[in-house]
């Protein structure tokens, strides 16, 4: 396995990170400091797209060096 390879399943794993903690919305992840800056300037439902986007954008480069 090479280094991109790694990188890639790194993405991967963070991509699903990502979505979990957009769905489930833990409290210790969900109030920290730079989540509540994102809330106040983007509202709830902005920052829940972002989280989403960013983790399409996440896959889409994990499945890519994966390949």
């Amino acid at each position: 396995m090479n280094g991109l390879a790694l990188i890639g399943i790194l993405l991967i794993v963070y991509a699903a990170f990502l979505i979990f903690v957009a769905v489930k919305k833990p409290d210790k992840i969900w109030h920290m400091a730079k989540i509540r800056m994102f809330i106040k300037v983007m509202g709830e439902q902005g920052t829940v797209i972002f989280f989403y986007v960013f983790a399409a954008i996440c896959l889409a480069g994990g499945i890519y060096l994966m390949l």
